[in-house]
């Protein structure tokens, strides 16, 4: 019997292509709030190291004029809101508005003029204003850190290609509770939705284009 082809070899001879950066890009901070930080909540993660990227991608992105966007996932008691994915996902319960795993964990800060967009579904665009207010900023580029890789930041990395807008998936600020569902879904968006880049690659980008916006 053959051995099966490698993976990699399979895979560019259909999606070996990469998209790059574009010209106006926003830093979108996906879901890092405490349940992924509390050793003692189901949700917890482990992610510490992801948290840490983001924030020095955050520091950069505010000393070069990149706009920074934070999501959060917070539902009417009972869940009213949720939907089918509150009722499949029960752990969603510590995110019923109140609930202390919600709030940002230790070292993340809000500034008063950036823009928080709370959420019931996996993906920050569907049924928020995120679209719309990237395309009245005149954002093409949306880079992406936040958690988790296989869940809320592979759903908004589909809908940013799908919505037109250049998907950067930052491999060091992005996280899951398991390598192996955070490996495999940076691999397939890597292949057909975005690119995946270092912390480091953003960075260059971000101050190379400094005061351009």
């Amino acid at each position: 019997m053959s051995q099966p082809e490698n993976l990699d070899d399979n895979y560019k001879r259909a999606y070996d292509n990469r998209i790059g950066f574009g010209e106006r890009p926003a830093l979108l901070l996906i879901d890092f709030v405490q349940a992924y930080f509390e050793r003692d909540c189901p949700l917890y993660a482990g992610v510490e190291d992801a948290l840490a990227s983001a924030l020095r991608l955050q520091a950069v992105a505010r000393e070069t004029g990149v706009p920074v966007i934070y999501t959060n996932v917070v539902y009417r008691p009972g869940g009213i809101d949720g939907g089918r994915f509150f009722q499949k996902v029960k752990v969603l319960e510590n995110f019923v508005e109140g609930s202390p795993m919600g709030a940002w964990p230790e070292g993340l800060e809000v500034g008063d003029d950036e823009l928080v967009i709370s959420k019931q579904y996996p993906s920050a665009f569907f049924g928020t204003s995120l679209g719309s207010t990237l395309t009245a900023m005149g954002i093409d580029t949306l880079i992406h850190t936040g958690l988790s890789t296989s869940g809320c930041v592979r759903a908004t990395c589909v809908d940013s290609c799908s919505h037109g807008f250049i998907p950067i998936i930052v491999r060091d600020a992005v996280g899951d509770r398991h390598p192996d569902p955070h490996n495999a879904n940076l691999f397939d968006m890597d292949a057909k939705y975005g690119d995946v880049v270092s912390e480091a690659e953003v960075i260059a980008y971000m101050k190379n284009r400094q005061g351009q916006n």
